[in-house]
């Protein structure tokens, strides 16, 4: 069997994700990832169907069942009346039309679960990637200080990725002019808010004004997402505290069911939001890019995390028997299968209207990675 020895930059959900489909291949795929150990940061992943069927032939479906909300529904409301637009049935419906339902999960859950799914020598905590030297092998440099020679490098550094500026040099983000809160209130606080089981997106008086609530940790707590205009906020993060008394005053003219929830919000994290346009491709040499690194996108479709996923899954399959000498072609192929389903979805989470009233989800619930027609 063809081996091929694979460096990823980045222990996200992609990253993990790629180590453990490669490995399935029978590649020597590790996990370089700057961190000195794993922390339970960050709140919420929405794992719609076609991430989830993805999940689940890489054997992690049935324990991140254990931790993980399933929605009854998906639904649009109208910020002040509460009038629904639009509701898609999903659990059992979605399970029955895709092949898997949606998982609404804490990322650390997420994250534990593939992480415990690799041998430990697939994963290297502590190596903050600075350089990659092109050749054969590929070097990736650490900072600190030393180095690691690879056939492949698989950038899946996230949004500010040190291997997409190696490749392709700095980003020019644009700013949206839109901030975003996060925070996740216990169900327990909120008895009188109905329809705590579904994901419901309140659509407010303007685009860029909204909520969007789902719950976590097998229905326990409710995670609450909300945008709103605001100039004067530029950082790039979802770890930095907000501001609770500011985030009720935004949303004061909501639904008493949305105002009920941001009262019971104890802290909120709160982040600027960026756009980039899809890039017109993602490998330099034996480098490529994927999940954020490679098409970063705003939250409104909720894709961010399914998209690194499905790459991981459609990146192993490109690699599948393949030795040194056929990787750019094997690289070709897998951005030929990736980038124009990336893109529409880039492009479609920028726009924010997908469901705002009835309309069809097969076209991305209903991807499968693992069965697609490669080119």
């Amino acid at each position: 069997m063809t081996k091929l020895k694979i460096g990823i930059c980045g222990g996200g959900i992609g990253g993990l994700c790629a180590a453990l489909a490669l490995r399935r291949q029978g590649h020597e795929a590790v996990v370089f990832e700057r961190a000195k150990q794993f922390l339970r940061i960050g709140a919420d992943v929405n794992l719609t169907p076609n991430a989830v069927r993805a999940l689940d032939r890489l054997g992690v479906g049935e324990v991140l069942r254990e931790t993980a909300a399933r929605p009854t529904h998906r639904i649009s409301r109208t910020w002040d009346t509460g009038e629904e637009t639009s509701r898609l049935p999903m659990s059992e419906a979605a399970e029955q039309r895709y092949g898997a339902p949606q998982l609404t999960i804490h990322r650390g859950d997420l994250l534990t679960a593939l992480e415990a799914s690799l041998p430990q020598e697939a994963i290297r905590l502590g190596k903050q990637a600075e350089r990659i030297e092109d050749g054969e092998p590929m070097r990736i440099h650490f900072a600190d200080g030393s180095h690691e020679d690879v056939d492949l490098v698989v950038g899946g550094d996230g949004i500010h990725s040190a291997v997409r500026r190696e490749l392709f040099g700095a980003d020019r983000p644009e700013f949206t002019g839109l901030v975003s809160y996060r925070a996740v209130v216990p169900r327990s606080a909120v008895p009188e808010v109905e329809n705590l089981d579904a994901f419901t997106k309140w659509w407010g008086p303007t685009p860029d004004v909204q909520v969007v609530v789902f719950p976590l940790t097998r229905g326990e707590e409710v995670f609450v997402f909300a945008t709103t205009p605001q100039d004067d906020w530029r950082d790039e993060s979802w770890t930095l505290p907000g501001d609770v008394e500011e985030l009720r005053e935004v949303y004061k003219d909501f639904h008493p069911n949305v105002r009920a929830l941001l009262a019971a919000c104890d802290s909120v994290t709160k982040s600027a939001l960026y756009v980039r346009e899809p890039m017109s491709r993602w490998s330099v040499g034996h480098a490529t890019l994927l999940g954020d690194a490679a098409h970063p996108m705003v939250p409104f479709m909720a894709q961010g995390a399914c998209m690194a996923i499905e790459d991981a899954v459609v990146l192993s399959r490109c690699l599948e028997g393949v030795g040194r000498d056929d990787l750019t072609l094997a690289l070709e192929r897998y951005e030929q299968a990736r980038k124009e389903r990336t893109a529409q979805v880039q492009r479609g989470s920028r726009a924010n209207d997908w469901l705002k009233g009835e309309g069809n989800a097969d076209w991305v619930y209903g991807y499968d990675a693992w069965g697609l027609e490669l080119p």
